[in-house]
């Protein structure tokens, strides 16, 4: 990994050359060398300095938007080439939806360390959007992505099937029913997750194709504030069934399905189009299409 764009990284992040020099190890002095080097080697100051800020000038904030993803590309290589002699070790950088992220991702790294412990997974939760943009610019190595998003320049598969239910409080008024129409819920407040998400791509979908349209509707930005609102009887929801079976076994939410409109989404995994990966990144793939779901 280039040295001295680490270095000029890690300043660039801390906005404090003594910070950086902590974190990385090194004497301040060693830090400053490093960042007068790459000021030499591209005949431009970087940083403005005074006792009291340290501010990346134009030229630094040129070369830092590109600087993170060379390091990441050169972590990369490295793993690359490693993995053709080793066993499949070290990081995997994955980015999920917050549905398959927070309420099944977790099981399936889970059983994945139990069979190759020196892989470390790190999970980050973001909206479908967010994902398809970094594993574009290889900031994560894959993603799980919820609906049909067709991103640009990736490759994307789908892997396993999810049922989106209507949530409704304990008390209301359907919550005998197992089945519920569309007619029966234009007076509710709906709440949705917000744009951007896959969940809500999925629930505007299902709204246009039947030609609903909600009277009130608040948006909030994940599924646990959600299921909280619902059953604080502030409106109701259209939200996967992973994310509700301890409600509904505790009996705090009453789940319904639409009549005669089943709503089901892919969970699908998005890739680079690029042939290479990384040996655990191959395997966790393999893994992702044999989990029993």
């Amino acid at each position: 990994m280039d040295r001295h764009l680490l270095t000029f990284v890690t300043v660039s992040k801390e906005k404090n050359f003594t910070r950086a020099a902590e974190e990385l190890h090194l004497s301040q002095s060693a830090v400053s060398r490093e960042i007068e080097t790459l000021e030499i080697e591209y005949g431009a100051k970087l940083f403005d300095r005074t006792n009291k800020y340290v501010r990346l000038t134009k030229a630094g904030e040129i070369l830092y938007h590109h600087a993170e993803n060379i390091l990441i590309q050169q972590d990369r290589a490295k793993r690359l080439i490693y993995d053709l002699t080793h066993v499949a070790s070290g990081g995997l950088s994955i980015g999920s939806g917050y549905t398959f992220g927070e309420y099944i991702l977790p099981w399936i790294i889970s059983d994945f360390r139990h069979t190759y412990p020196l892989v470390t997974p790190k999970i980050t939760i973001m909206n479908s959007k967010r994902i398809s943009t970094q594993v574009h610019c290889r900031a994560l190595d894959l993603g799980i992505v919820e609906g049909d998003l067709k991103p640009e320049d990736l490759v994307i598969k789908p892997f396993a099937q999810d049922e989106m239910m209507v949530i409704v409080p304990s008390t209301h008024r359907l919550s005998n029913q197992s089945e519920v129409d569309f007619a029966s819920l234009e007076s509710e407040t709906w709440i949705l997750r917000e744009t951007g998400s896959g969940t809500r791509e999925v629930t505007e979908r299902v709204f246009s194709k039947v030609g609903f349209c909600p009277l009130s509707i608040m948006e909030f930005g994940s599924s646990q504030i959600i299921k909280e609102s619902v059953e604080a009887g502030l409106g109701i929801s259209l939200i996967s069934k992973w994310v509700i079976r301890k409600e509904i076994d505790y009996g705090l939410l009453h789940a319904l399905r639409i009549k005669e409109h089943p709503i089901v989404r892919n969970f699908s995994y998005v890739i680079h189009a690029s042939q290479f990966r990384t040996k655990a990144m191959e395997l966790f793939l393999d893994f992702l299409d044999h989990f029993p779901y």
